[in-house]
């Protein structure tokens, strides 16, 4: 073969190459599969879904560099439209249903980042409501044991320091209101999944996690989340939103123990 016809080969090579890693689409669409059948009616019952991917973008990765915190970003693609809520689907995990989430006003158009255990190779779903339907979308992740990782911390340590909450705001003071802005908050919590190890006695550790989370602006929603074991330990939360003016946030969350955490996280380091 002559060397510029190899030449030639080896770029359309290198170009499929990089389409692929920067178009989603392509690199790690949703798979066919029986377990989506199998759940699909305890998700959304006869409901129908539409075609998701107009309207929302999920990032995640195609191999998961830890199972236990694979970060997952979405992005609404039509900012004309409205997304009530969103439930989070990780096929293959013992407990499918990663989150279930309400966003107020003041997060759209939705910019979205969290962290979630997958337990094996599986598809994650994006299943969305407009409020005149459902529609979905997702990824295909290669991650494994996810959801019996060891926990990072020692039991006794990560119980002390449960409910400690953090605030990161991004990009400087707004000078008026209604200005989008980032925030990222992360909340101190084993979220045990039911299906780790103490790694002195061996014994299961029970579970133990944030099931219920409200974010508000002053007064104002911005959103709510029912969780389960699929969000991972420490859960951090990243999004955009549309600043109201007031000074600070104010975060609720309760776990599977009855636990209440409730703080006030100043936007800018202080009230």
């Amino acid at each position: 073969m002559p060397t510029r016809m190899i030449y030639a080969a080896a770029l359309a090579i290198f170009a499929a190459g990089a389409a692929m890693a920067a178009d989603p689409e392509i690199k790690n669409p949703l798979v066919e599969g029986e377990t989506w059948a199998e759940l699909k009616y305890d998700i959304v019952g006869d409901r129908e879904i539409g075609d998701g991917s107009a309207l929302i973008a999920l990032d995640a990765p195609y191999r998961a560099e830890d199972a236990a915190i694979v970060p997952l970003h979405l992005t609404q693609t039509d900012p004309d439209a409205t997304i009530e809520s969103l439930m989070i689907v990780i096929d293959e995990n013992p407990a499918p249903m990663a989150g279930d989430f309400t966003f107020g006003p003041g997060m759209a158009p939705l910019d979205f980042e969290l962290r979630v255990r997958v337990n094996q190779y599986s598809n994650i779903r994006v299943i969305a409501d407009t409020g005149d339907g459902l529609v979905m979308t997702g990824r295909f992740v290669k991650a494994s044991g996810g959801c019996s990782a060891p926990a990072s911390k020692d039991p006794e340590v990560a119980l002390a320091s449960m409910g400690q909450m953090r605030l990161r705001s991004f990009g400087d003071k707004p000078a008026m209101s209604n200005t989008r802005r980032e925030a990222q908050i992360m909340i101190r919590h084993p979220n045990y999944s039911g299906l780790q190890r103490d790694q002195i006695t061996q014994l299961f550790i029970n579970t133990h996690f944030i099931d219920e989370l409200e974010v508000y602006q002053g007064e104002e929603l911005l959103f709510t989340m029912k969780g389960g074991i699929s969000i991972s330990e420490n859960p951090v939360f990243r999004f955009a939103y549309r600043d109201n003016g007031a000074p600070a946030l104010r975060v609720r969350a309760r776990d599977t123990e009855g636990n209440i955490f409730e703080q006030i996280l100043p936007k800018d380091g202080e009230i």
